[in-house]
C-alpha cells in the first residue's frame, strides 16, 4: 500500500512539475499521459484535445511506437466512443470496449484494445478533451483507477487552460509588435523610398542639360535603393511567426503538417526530433522552406503521400520534404519558388537540393550547419 501511495505521489509530482515548467503544451500532455499509463499499469494511453473541424487539435499517445503510429494513419475523428465522451463529459469504464454500442472500430494497424478507462478533461462545465487508458496488465480497471485518472485529467486541464491564456497573451503581443513594425516601415523604408523617387525625378530632369550631374544622382538612387532594401529585409526578418515562439520549430512543423493532412486528399505525415537551440532566423527559414515545398508538392505533383522529416545529421540540421508524385526531369519551373527557397537556405548558411525523376517523386532537402 505504501509503495502504491509513493508511486502516486511521484507521478502526480511529475505532472505538476510538467505543468509549471516551461515545456510546450504538447510536452506537458505527453508527461501526463505517460505518467498515468505507467502508474495504472496500462498498455496504452492517449489524450485528445478536439478542434472545431471534427478532428483533434492535439492527440498524444503512449505505449505506441513511432512506426506503429505512422502505420495507424491520420489522427482519429470525433466519432464513436471518443465523440460520445466529448459530448457527454462523463467517465467511461468498460471491461471490453468492443462490446460497447458506441464502438465503431479502428484502423487496420491499430492495436486491439479491450478493457478501457476514459475521463473527460474539464474546465468547469467545458470539456477541453479526454484522457483514456486501455489494456490494464492485471485488469479490469477499478473505481480507484478512475479516481487517479481523474486527478491526472485535472492537471491536464490546468496545462491546457494555461496554454490558452498564454496564447491569448501572445496574440496581443504579436498585434502590438506588428503595429510597431508598421510604424518602423513608415518611418524608415517609406520615407527613404519617397526620397529615392524625388532623386530619380531630379536625375531625369538633368539628363539633357547636365548628364554628369544626372549620373551622380543615379548613383545616389542606386545607393538609396540598396539601403531601403536592406532595411526592409531587417523588418521582415523580425516578423517571426508567433507559433515558433509558443511551440518551437518541431511542433510548429507538426501542427502545419497535421492541418495539411486534414485539408488534402494526400496523406501528409511528419517525423522529427531536434534538441538544442537554433538561431531565430534559421527556424524561420526552415519553416518557410518546408511550407513552400509542401505547397508545391500538394498543388503540382499529384502525389498520394507527402512526408516531412526534420533531423540532425552530425553537425547539420536536415529538412526533407518527400513526395511520391509525378516528378520531373531537369530544373522545375521558376513558378515553383525554387529560387526563393534556395535564397532562404543560403541566407542562413545552408544549401537546398532538389532531387527528382519523372514518375519517381521529388525530394526537397535543406541542409543547415548548426
Amino acid at each position: 500500500m505504501r509503495e502504491s501511495q509513493d508511486a502516486l505521489l511521484n507521478a502526480v509530482s511529475a505532472a505538476v512539475l510538467a505543468v509549471t515548467r516551461h515545456l510546450s503544451p504538447r510536452e506537458v500532455l505527453q508527461v501526463i499521459v505517460r505518467s498515468a499509463r505507467e502508474l495504472l499499469d496500462a498498455r496504452y494511453a492517449a489524450l485528445g484535445v478536439p478542434d472545431d473541424d471534427g478532428s483533434f487539435a492535439e492527440f498524444v499517445a503512449d505505449g505506441i511506437t513511432p512506426e506503429q503510429w505512422e502505420a495507424i494513419g491520420p489522427t482519429p475523428r470525433q466519432h464513436g466512443l471518443l465523440g460520445a465522451m466529448l459530448r457527454e463529459g462523463t467517465p467511461v469504464r468498460l471491461g471490453d470496449v468492443r462490446r460497447d454500442p458506441r464502438f465503431d472500430g479502428w484502423p487496420k494497424a491499430h492495436p486491439v484494445l479491450k478493457d478501457f478507462l476514459g475521463v473527460p478533461i474539464q474546465d468547469g462545465d467545458q470539456v477541453l478533451g479526454i484522457i483514456f487508458l486501455a489494456n490494464k496488465a492485471c485488469g479490469p480497471f477499478t473505481t480507484d483507477d478512475q479516481d487517479v485518472l481523474t486527478l491526472f485529467a485535472a492537471h491536464a486541464a490546468i496545462a491546457l487552460t494555461n496554454a490558452r491564456l498564454y496564447e491569448r497573451g501572445r496574440e496581443l503581443t504579436v498585434i502590438e509588435e506588428r503595429q510597431r513594425m508598421a510604424r518602423e516601415l513608415h518611418d524608415a523604408v517609406t520615407q527613404k523610398l519617397f526620397s529615392l523617387r524625388l532623386t530619380a525625378q531630379a536625375a531625369r530632369a538633368l539628363l539633357v542639360t547636365d548628364p554628369e550631374r544626372a549620373a551622380r544622382e543615379l548613383d545616389t538612387v542606386q545607393r538609396m535603393a540598396g539601403e531601403a532594401l536592406a532595411e526592409l529585409r531587417e523588418v521582415i526578418v523580425e516578423l517571426r511567426p508567433a507559433e515558433l515562439d509558443s511551440h518551437g520549430l518541431v511542433e510548429t512543423l507538426r501542427k502545419n503538417v497535421g492541418l495539411l493532412d486534414r485539408l488534402h486528399s494526400a496523406t501528409v505525415t511528419f517525423e522529427g526530433h531536434f534538441e538544442g537551440e537554433l538561431p531565430a532566423e534559421t527556424e524561420v527559414a526552415v519553416l518557410r522552406v518546408a511550407q513552400e515545398a509542401q505547397h508545391n508538392a500538394l498543388r503540382h505533383s499529384g502525389c498520394a503521400s507527402l512526408r516531412v522529416r526534420l533531423r540532425r545529421d552530425r553537425a547539420d540540421l536536415v529538412l526533407e520534404v518527400v513526395d511520391d508524385g509525378d516528378g520531373f526531369d531537369g530544373e522545375p519551373t521558376r513558378g515553383l519558388g525554387l529560387e526563393s527557397m534556395r535564397d532562404r537556405a543560403a541566407g542562413v548558411g545552408g544549401r537546398l537540393d532538389v532531387i527528382s525523376r519523372p514518375g519517381a517523386g521529388t525530394t526537397v532537402r535543406m541542409v543547415v550547419p548548426t
